[in-house]
């Protein structure tokens, strides 16, 4: 097993606080004796308590980023297919992240919206470049229409993540399902995807 760098140490050390604390009642000292490192360890990776806390937002979707990256330039498999994929790893890297119940229900009103809008924000910008790219090679297919590539992206990566998050709408898994299924519909032009793909919709 690969041994843990420091930069990994702190971004779980913030995690373990915070499923017993406020992010306002940690102190970098804190997370520096939960890491078992040196306070000054702390500052040669991060200026201030607030950059580990986008560090640790960012982790959580580390992987679908990579999964993101790599459907990108997979054109053998079909454009709806990836997107099915992308948008399954987004739910599966979005549970693991939600899943620390601390982030919600040990914040206050205020820390909890300065979470989740460093949330959204991440998923979006970093996603769209590659949504764009993935409807631009069905729209060079013939399989779709838009005039405007990245902003059907940012639309259906709103609607997305709007659905991962489950707070402001609540649904059931079978509801989420349909929601993605009905957006690779529509960035499909409703027509033409292969039955496959909905496959990959496990959730």
């Amino acid at each position: 097993m690969k041994e843990k760098t420091k930069y990994d140490l702190i971004l779980d050390a913030l995690q373990e606080l915070l499923e017993s604390n406020t992010i306002q009642n940690i102190s970098v000292n804190d997370i520096a004796q939960t890491a078992g490192i040196g306070k000054g360890s702390i500052y040669y990776y991060f200026p201030s308590k607030e950059a580990i806390l986008d560090a640790l937002v960012e982790r959580s979707y580390q992987r679908p980023l990579e999964i993101a990256g790599t459907l990108a330039q997979q054109t053998d498999i079909d454009p709806y297919t990836r997107m099915a994929m992308l948008f399954q790893a987004c739910r599966t890297s979005s549970i693991e992240f939600l899943r620390h119940d601390s982030l919600i229900a040990n914040t206050d009103r205020k820390v909890y919206t300065f979470i989740h809008h460093k949330y959204v924000n991440y998923l979006i910008t970093s996603l769209k470049p590659t949504l764009t790219a993935l409807i631009q090679q069905s729209i060079d297919n013939g399989d779709s229409r838009s005039s405007s590539p990245a902003a059907l992206a940012e639309i259906v990566l709103i609607i997305l993540v709007v659905k991962l998050d489950n707070t402001l709408v609540p649904s059931t898994p079978e509801e989420i399902r349909d929601t993605f299924r009905v957006l690779i519909e529509l960035l499909g032009d409703g027509a033409g995807n292969p039955e496959g793909v909905f496959n990959y919709l496990m959730i």
